[in-house]
């Protein structure tokens, strides 16, 4: 498949970019540093402004598929605005282009952790974490809210870091995914797997889902 992935190069989209890689699609990583990238056969950099429709909109034109890794700074104290704003501008975009399907990195914030309260809304959620989670919150509402592009939003489990590429692991919706200790967690190469998964055999049409052991 002919895939554009925005945010390629960072901590979740590199895990992305290998995965489909990999598995031998081809990749035009939309970047703000396309030097950062390594050079493969199969992988076309292209820089690009995430809040500029008319350059998004050229470089996903004839993609059958839009990957959003797109996240600002956590430091960024107008990260909810520029969050949302950058996903506003890519549905921009695609329509401009003519693509239907994106799928985009969520958050585990916003899963419930019993219904009606939030992982984002318990006491012990990390204060430095509010404003990524906050952010990623609001795009998915945002995507709630879209009729006209096929989205599909994934959620990791409430950890998600760097570890083993396993291909074993559990799917579900709007609740917090636990294992048999109660802790949630999922490494980065196989949320990358759930996520190409969903690109080459989509389940998820506008609909959120999750990852976890």
């Amino acid at each position: 498949m002919k895939i554009a992935l925005i945010g390629a190069t960072g901590f979740v989209g590199s895990a992305i970019l290998q995965e489909a890689l990999e598995r031998g699609h081809d990749v035009t990583a939309i970047v703000r540093h396309p030097e950062k990238l390594p050079p493969h056969a199969r992988l076309y950099p292209q820089k690009g402004d995430v809040y500029n429709a008319d350059d998004v909109a050229r470089l996903v034109a004839g993609h059958e598929a839009v990957i959003s890794a797109f996240s600002p700074s956590k430091t960024d104290s107008d990260i909810r605005e520029k969050h949302v704003q950058g996903i506003k501008t890519m549905i921009t975009a695609m329509k401009k282009a003519g693509i239907k399907r994106l799928l985009v990195v969520g958050g585990a914030g916003s899963l419930e952790v019993q219904p009606g309260l939030r992982v984002i809304d318990t006491p012990e959620f990390p204060e430095q974490w509010k404003g990524t989670a906050r952010a990623t919150a609001d795009v998915l509402q945002l995507l709630r809210r879209e009729h006209e592009i096929e989205w599909t939003c994934l959620s990791p489990a409430a950890m998600l870091q760097p570890g083993t590429r396993t291909g074993k692991f559990r799917l579900g919706t709007d609740q917090l995914l636990v294992d048999a200790n109660r802790q949630s967690h999922i490494s980065t190469q196989d949320y990358a797997v759930a996520m190409i998964d969903e690109v080459e055999r989509p389940a998820h049409i506008r609909q959120r889902f999750t990852v976890g052991y």
